[in-house]
């Protein structure tokens, strides 16, 4: 189904949740610069912070450890390395979706004032590549290392807010976005611990630096 198959519930070219949209630009349009400087940062830079916390985690998992601890670590690094190769298959599966549905931008459709420039026509809007990749991210962090999840799960939130406030998409694009980051890493982080086994013979090669600190 098209994006303008789907505008339907409220007519052409349009959406359920404009007036949100319109709502939350305004409210920026009307805000302090600071704050609007602050929030444009975070959305665009932002991701690199789920970048840090993912090489955080497999640095983590790869500490030594003593006990029980000691078999788990390996394991736990190997879904540490898992981690960024299934955020970029949820990008992966993101980029068709947006391929597919071919939603036009929420600022070019409604013509509102926005804190980020309009990207350009052909830049879908719908899913959010930023509200899929922080999901991911938190969703990897989840199966990896529940304390470091604890901060990206608020900051995905964030990132997809911040998406809506600068104006790059509508609510419901950020919000298929956190969506399908979960639905496509989940089961692909379930599957990937069936690695755990592999960790043990990699400890034994040259690649141990990947899984273990010597």
């Amino acid at each position: 189904m098209t994006a303008s198959g789907a505008a339907a519930f409220v007519g052409d070219d349009h959406w359920f949740d404009d007036g949100l949209y319109t709502s939350v630009t305004e409210l920026a349009h009307r805000s302090p610069g600071p704050l609007d400087t602050a929030i444009s940062l975070w959305s665009a830079y932002g991701l690199a912070l789920f970048g840090a916390l993912l090489l955080a985690v497999w640095w983590r998992a790869r500490r030594p450890a003593s006990g029980a601890r000691d078999a788990a670590g390996p394991a736990r690094a190997m879904l540490a390395l898992a981690a960024p190769v299934v955020v970029l298959a949820a990008f992966v599966v993101n980029s068709a979706l947006k391929s597919l549905l071919r939603e036009q931008r929420p600022c070019r459709t409604l013509h509102v004032v926005t804190v980020e420039a309009c990207p350009a026509l052909g830049d879908w809007s719908l899913p959010s590549n930023h509200a899929v990749i922080a999901a991911a991210a938190a969703t990897v962090l989840f199966f990896t290392d529940r304390r470091l999840a604890a901060l990206a799960v608020p900051a995905a939130l964030l990132m997809a807010a911040s998406r809506v406030w600068v104006g790059a998409h509508y609510p419901h694009d950020v919000a298929l976005g956190l969506a399908v980051g979960v639905l496509v890493s989940w089961p692909l982080m379930t599957a990937a611990r069936r690695t755990a086994p592999l960790a043990g013979r990699l400890r034994e090669t040259r690649l141990r630096p990947l899984v273990a600190r010597r």
